[in-house]
């Protein structure tokens, strides 16, 4: 039997016998919206597999072929769409709240409005560098690996830089407070 055929039949196969696990497996990973529909992934990833049968060779675990064909497009997909925020532009004083707990270890609520203005500065205040790593990973919901492969530069570096980041910023907001307190 022909290798076309044979994968054919194995994706055939497992489409309609997975096809409810495949949803809810893109579906875990995000979350519907218009541009980000499960059963509109699945179907072109199953499309572009189905078109393609012919040049792979035989094809001996299908389930984690598929999967990972599922997950590119996911990522494919998020990338697209990540030039809006993830998140309603209202919500940035909420991502503010979160970053400031993560600052102080400790609940926001603490912290006033002028502190919060003063975050807002020290930020824009960063190098390039570390503005950028902070913005990315606290504000957009990236992560390291992700940011890596867009930029080029290793995860290390990349964390490193977000530690330092996070160090100056504690460091410029104490300051302040003492100055406001």
């Amino acid at each position: 039997m022909n290798h076309q055929s044979e994968n054919n039949k194995k994706l055939n196969t497992f489409f309609s016998e997975e096809y409810q696990s495949l949803k809810s497996y893109v579906n875990s990973r995000l979350k519907a919206s218009v541009n980000r529909d499960a059963e509109d992934i699945i179907q072109d990833v199953a499309l572009k597999l189905f078109s393609g049968a012919d040049r792979y060779s035989p094809i001996n675990n299908v389930a984690g072929f598929v999967y990972h064909a599922v997950k590119n497009k996911i990522i494919d997909v998020m990338r697209a769409t990540s030039k809006t925020p993830p998140y309603p532009i209202e919500n940035i004083d909420f991502k503010l709240n979160a970053f400031v707990e993560l600052l102080y270890d400790t609940e926001s609520q603490a912290y006033s409005e002028e502190m919060h203005g003063e975050l807002k500065k020290a930020i824009l205040g960063l190098k390039t560098d570390y503005r950028n790593i902070i913005i990315a990973v606290d504000f957009e919901g990236y992560n390291y690996r992700e940011i890596s492969e867009e930029t080029g530069i290793p995860v290390g570096t990349l964390m490193s830089r977000r530690h330092r980041a996070i160090s100056q910023l504690y460091k410029t907001l104490k300051s302040k407070q003492e100055t406001i307190n």
